[in-house]
């Protein structure tokens, strides 16, 4: 089991817990593009194919039913915000 494939389990186990950072790495790694609108917005844009998901940044974790919504996009859930 590889770095990612462990990272993606923990974020499962306890979507409570899920900092951006890991939440980020997770998305691109599975060929999710990321955008930042301007204007100073703290919401990131994620989308691959017609998939599209909003997810806003805070510290220290993610709220939990951003990380829930990020892993159905991650498992094939056809999910549009």
């Amino acid at each position: 089991m590889g770095k990612l494939e462990k990272l993606l389990l923990k974020i499962k186990n306890n979507p409570r817990q899920v900092r951006f950072d890991e939440l980020d790495k997770i998305l691109l790694e599975e060929g999710f593009k990321r955008r930042q609108p301007g204007g100073g917005s703290s919401h990131y844009i994620y989308t691959k194919g017609n998939v599209r998901l909003t997810v806003p940044y805070r510290k220290p974790h993610i709220l939990e039913v951003y990380v829930k919504r990020a892993i159905e996009a991650i498992e094939g859930g056809n999910h549009d915000e």
